[in-house]
């Protein structure tokens, strides 16, 4: 049985407000990404990772623990644990996953880096001031905590002088575009996804000479890109202009389905079976998915075992673009 949702909910809540994201990561392992990379810090345009790919090991580790937690008697005990991590962070011993699993996250920014590179945007990194974005408690509804965290990036933005903001992932893009200007006064950064970037610049045919992989693909939309920020065509786009052939499943672009997530964190079983519908339809289409993602990378990725491999799109355009 799940643990009781009111207080996983407030301890999500309370590592925001208190540690500036849901799951707090240490420095070192939020900014690993950017070691050999070069990058300028801070500027007028900088890559912001929000976090996302890098807290998502971290919130499997989690859910696995409360899958674990939940089927014992320490359930009870969910409240009292809720108090203890107002003073020291419990989330941190509940999911501590390996150096290998944690780069296979990392490598996404890493792909994104070499992407913009080939296409000859200039930008920096904000390394420590990378923050969160609080995708997971607005979902959650923690409207409070959300608003008083979305100062606290703005803020960031306005001392670093950051105009464009550059994401990499859609729950990152869709707060810092649709919802921080709808809960700040004087918002006023631009926020492009580095698919939308690519895609305006004509990167399939402006001479850079995509390697063409070739092979098939099943195309599983973001909910978050595709019906919130209209981000449809343009992952089609390259992959097509680096000769991937892309198969839709039955439901897909702005019908697409759900991976199960951000529900995980409090309902992984519910989570579990809606990506496993979604596998069926995937399935039926190819035998490999490519996602923009993370949280239906690794949804999809733990429903689909042997029987579906899935890449992140950065992977494929990185192998396309830039070898």
């Amino acid at each position: 049985m799940p643990l009781p949702t009111g207080d996983v909910i407030g301890i999500l809540g309370d590592n925001l407000r208190l540690r500036k994201s849901v799951l707090p990561l240490p420095t070192k392992v939020a900014t690993k990404w950017t070691e050999g990379l070069d990058l300028p810090r801070g500027g007028d345009t900088v890559l912001y990772t929000g976090m996302m790919y890098q807290l998502i090991p971290y919130i499997e580790g989690l859910v696995k623990a409360e899958v674990k937690f939940g089927d014992s008697w320490l359930a009870k005990y969910t409240g009292l644990g809720r108090r203890v991590n107002r003073i020291v962070n419990i989330s941190a011993f509940m999911a501590r996953p390996s150096a290998a699993e944690r780069a296979v996250y990392d490598q996404v920014p890493i792909n994104v880096v070499h992407l913009l590179r080939k296409a000859g945007v200039e930008f920096g990194a904000l390394y420590e001031d990378d923050l969160y974005s609080g995708a997971l408690a607005y979902d959650l509804g923690l409207d409070e905590v959300v608003v008083e965290h979305a100062r606290l990036v703005h803020a960031v933005f306005k001392k670093r002088g950051v105009k464009t903001v550059i994401t990499i992932d859609p729950h990152t893009t869709t707060m810092l575009r649709s919802v921080y200007p709808t809960v700040l006064d004087g918002y006023d950064v631009e926020v492009r996804s580095y698919l939308e970037l690519l895609a305006e610049k004509d990167f399939g045919s402006n001479g850079h000479g995509a390697k063409q992989l070739g092979g098939e693909v099943v195309m599983h939309d973001s909910c978050v890109f595709a019906r919130y920020e209209g981000v449809v065509d343009e992952p089609r786009e390259l992959l097509a202009a680096a000769g991937v052939t892309i198969r839709e499943p039955e439901h897909t672009g702005r019908q697409t389905w759900c991976c199960g997530g951000p529900v995980e964190s409090l309902y992984p079983a519910k989570a579990a079976a809606n990506a496993g519908k979604r596998i069926e339809e995937l399935r039926a289409a190819a035998s490999d998915g490519v996602t923009m993602c993370p949280m239906c990378f690794v949804n999809l990725s733990d429903a689909a075992g042997a029987t579906m491999r899935f890449k992140d799109i950065s992977q494929y355009l990185r192998e396309a673009y830039t070898t």
